[in-house]
């Protein structure tokens, strides 16, 4: 059952991953959803799934299109998603025989990593010269922004050059990048456990989301992040996209604490409308706050300040 499982959810993932080059919003939009079918495997069906999955997938997208899109198909879709759900799913026996599952915060923390690994692994399929992919990202924003110009959707000093501003920024595209896979990696990993618990088939009780925050080792391992990304070439590649993805993490772990400390307030629905609507509109501004938010929970321990009141037991 687990191999004709996995090697189902390979095939959709695969056709969700391949349906990008079509370039269209909606296949944008199903590429953004590839992993969803290996993470439901991988929980309603034991991790072995996902490795079918991802083998699956992974010859599927080579014999479809090329021997490189395979590479890239289980480097950015198939081993995250494998891996992230193993990890969510191990537990452990304490002395009392209670089970204590892998915390979220920790788990938030592998998401980074593995984020900034599908990066890395992104630009290695595209070239393994890091100048020619430096080039490559800096002739994509030249574009962009030529384009943007042209449409009036921003406006550039005279006497600004477009090709060295592309070539000034494109080192911190892995930036981006790194945040936009955490971003993909958590909703897919969301959206499939619940998926998988209106089933029944998921073994981890749901956890308190709220209460998630990540521990004090990812602001020492930002640090790291944000020291070695001046090293410039893949390695810099990496550690800047390791950044990026870890500044996601605790965005995410700031907007767990907004919904945790506004449990039972009056101003809780008004609060959190606001926070997820100027998500959308102002998100280069509120994105950073929010970061920030997670950072000083994870350094000060915010929620043990307030005295929160315990989660509630149905979870």
């Amino acid at each position: 059952m687990i191999p004709i499982v996995g090697i189902g959810a390979g095939l959709v993932s695969a056709l969700l991953f391949s349906v990008v080059i079509t370039g269209s919003p909606l296949a944008a939009l199903l590429y953004s959803a590839a992993p969803l079918p290996i993470f439901i495997a991988s929980l309603g069906w034991n991790h072995r799934s996902g490795l079918f999955a991802t083998v699956a997938g992974a010859l599927a997208v080579a014999v479809a299109l090329a021997p490189t899109g395979g590479v890239a198909f289980a480097l950015i879709i198939g081993l995250p998603a494998w891996w992230i759900a193993y990890l969510a799913l191990l537990a452990r026996t304490d002395a009392q025989g209670a089970v204590e599952w892998y915390p979220l915060g920790n788990l938030m923390v592998w998401i980074a990593a593995t984020a900034a690994l599908a990066t890395v692994g992104s630009a290695l399929v595209m070239t393994t010269d890091y100048e020619t992919y430096r080039s490559v990202i800096a002739r994509m924003i030249e574009s962009l922004l030529n384009e943007m110009v042209r449409g009036r959707l921003i406006s550039l000093p005279a006497d600004l050059e477009i090709g060295e501003l592309a070539h000034s920024l494109a080192p911190a595209v892995p930036l981006g990048i790194g945040a936009s896979f955490v971003t993909t990696i958590t909703a897919n990993l969301w959206l499939a456990a619940r998926a998988v618990k209106v089933s029944g088939r998921l073994p981890r009780p749901w956890p308190f989301i709220p209460a998630t925050a990540l521990p004090r080792t990812g602001l020492l391992l930002l640090l790291l992040a944000a020291a070695l990304a001046a090293l410039g070439g893949f390695v810099g590649l990496a550690a800047t996209a390791f950044a990026g993805a870890l500044l996601a993490a605790f965005m995410f772990s700031g907007l767990c604490l907004l919904h945790d400390i506004s449990r039972g307030r009056p101003w809780r629905a008004p609060m959190l409308i606001s926070v997820y609507v100027a998500l959308v509109v102002m998100q280069a501004v509120l994105t950073p706050l929010l970061a920030l938010i997670g950072l000083a929970d994870s350094l000060f321990g915010l929620r043990r300040r307030a005295a929160l009141p315990p989660p509630p037991s149905r979870t």
